[in-house]
């Protein structure tokens, strides 16, 4: 009865019988199962529909092997976790969703690792690589160039980059935040970020540039972490040091200026009265927070979309151009 049942069953369509059945090539076909924009939209479509209508299944491990594929992206994560800069906040969360959206619906699969962790061989298994964050001097990037194979990197452009780069633009994001603190009447500027990473010295370049055409003064720009308590302690290193002798703050995340807020409040100084402080990366906690933060907002899941479209480029053996996505400015209480 069993060998009965297999000879009737009926044979498994292949990739040349739905071509023929549709009338175009197998490569068209193929095209069209993986949603490439190659082909025509109302070809794509007809041809998904016939292969729905006649139950194909494509044989995903013969065409691994045919293409030396394994359907696998690997997601590095540069910066160190920590209880003051978890994973599961907003960057790289945001990144991660969009990648995850766009890369299972292209039948993609996702292994997920820190910088601190990587080796070439824990990701020798993976098609291409989607790095977020390029590390202080590009180290990160530089590091996962030697691997070859191919990625794509989440942080700022640099003229002959050897990799291709999705980010915001954060030249711009310092110029906006510049001009807000010029609008309020602000002469005496405070820049918090580590310009050692290209993002941040492009925000510090944008901010930079506007006040000195604008006639204000950077008092200071301090090097610190991305975390609340970084915020809370620069803030009070300033005041203990200048007094209160400055007027504005860009602090270039969220957590930052947060921790700005609270030390000069800690201060019987008013936010923003007398301070004002702007922030970067729209957060959630930071429109929530008390006095609500005014903030440079970014789109992580654009972003994370974005570099998903890229590493498959790249994969499929095609040329990919780095870009940037533009910011604008959330003015809220600060």
């Amino acid at each position: 009865m069993t060998g009965k049942k297999a000879k009737d069953r009926a044979p498994r369509l292949r990739l040349a019988d739905l071509a023929k059945l549709a009338g175009v090539s197998k490569m068209t076909v193929s095209r069209a199962l993986r949603n490439s924009k190659l082909v025509h939209e109302e070809t794509r479509h007809s041809i998904q529909a016939l292969a729905r209508k006649h139950g194909y299944r494509p044989n995903i491990s013969a065409r691994n092997l045919r293409l030396g594929r394994n359907d696998l992206v690997a997601v590095i994560v540069e910066m160190v976790p920590s209880p003051n800069r978890p994973m599961s906040g907003p960057y790289p969360l945001e990144i991660l969703g969009g990648i995850c959206q766009e890369m299972t619906s292209r039948g993609f699969g996702l292994m997920l690792t820190t910088l601190q962790h990587w080796t070439s061989q824990s990701t020798h298994h993976a098609d291409g690589v989607i790095l977020l964050g390029q590390g202080a001097h590009d180290t990160a990037a530089l590091t996962l160039g030697t691997a070859g194979i191919p990625f794509v990197v989440w942080g700022a452009q640099r003229a002959g980059n050897p990799y291709v780069v999705v980010g915001s633009d954060n030249r711009r994001s310092g110029v906006l935040a510049a001009e807000r603190l010029l609008s309020l009447g602000r002469q005496r500027l405070v820049f918090l970020g580590d310009t050692t990473h290209p993002e941040l010295e492009d925000r510090h370049t944008g901010f930079v540039e506007t006040l000195k055409a604008g006639g204000a003064t950077l008092v200071a720009s301090v090097p610190t972490a991305f975390t609340f308590g970084a915020g809370v302690q620069a803030t009070q290193a300033l005041l203990a040091h200048r007094g209160h002798r400055f007027d504005g703050v860009f602090a270039c995340s969220d957590l930052l200026a947060m921790g700005v807020t609270r030390a000069l409040i800690d201060h019987r100084l008013h936010v923003p009265d007398d301070v004002s402080v702007i922030g970067h990366d729209d957060s959630h906690a930071g429109a929530g927070f008390v006095p609500a933060l005014t903030s440079v907002h970014q789109n992580w899941s654009d972003g994370g979309i974005l570099l998903a479209h890229k590493i498959l480029e790249l994969i499929d053996g095609r040329r990919c151009k780095s870009e940037q996505l533009p910011t604008m400015l959330i003015v809220r209480d600060t």
